[in-house]
């Protein structure tokens, strides 16, 4: 118990007084989860909390993203269709060159996210909340004629984060 206590009070001392040991920044900011080239087939993440993951160049088909913290996530030249993405939280997220045909973002939160280059062909957006996210023209005229719902995390409607008119 008293072990806990000093460790605590130096880790406090070394951070208050801005040098903090290679040791310290591991356990403060451990490194993002990478799943850089896996195929990861119709694996479950459901829930998880993946913040920050790299999933660069990954083979995504009919993966479970359902309800995961994915903020400031990356995916980068992903294959992803038939993914599961409902009520995530890609807040912050980088998705570029990726194909998300057939995905699930139904209820999804992609507030300031980046989708350029990105397949979205038949996705479900109902309720999908792309505020200040950076899309592609035509992928917001294709996106905005089939935009419906209110996303039940943010109240924001899925037309207005759109733009659309």
């Amino acid at each position: 118990m008293i072990f806990r206590y000093l460790a605590a009070l130096i880790l406090a001392v070394l951070l208050w007084s801005g040098t903090t040991p290679a040791w310290a920044q591991a356990v403060l900011y451990p490194p993002p989860l990478s799943y850089t080239g896996a195929d990861l087939r119709g694996e479950d993440f459901s829930g998880q909390n993946l913040q920050s993951a790299e999933f660069v160049n990954a083979n995504l088909p009919q993966t479970n993203f359902t309800g995961a913290n994915l903020r400031g996530a990356i995916f980068s030249g992903v294959a992803m269709p038939q993914a599961n993405l409902h009520q995530a939280d890609l807040t912050y997220a980088m998705i570029d060159q990726a194909n998300l045909t057939g995905a699930d973002l139904s209820d999804a939160v992609f507030t300031e996210s980046i989708l350029l280059r990105t397949i979205l062909d038949e996705t479900d957006i109902t309720n999908a909340d792309f505020s200040d996210a950076l899309l592609d023209g035509v992928q917001i005229r294709e996106l905005c004629g089939r935009a419906s719902g209110v996303n039940s995390q943010t109240g924001i409607a899925t037309r207005e984060s759109l733009g659309c008119r």
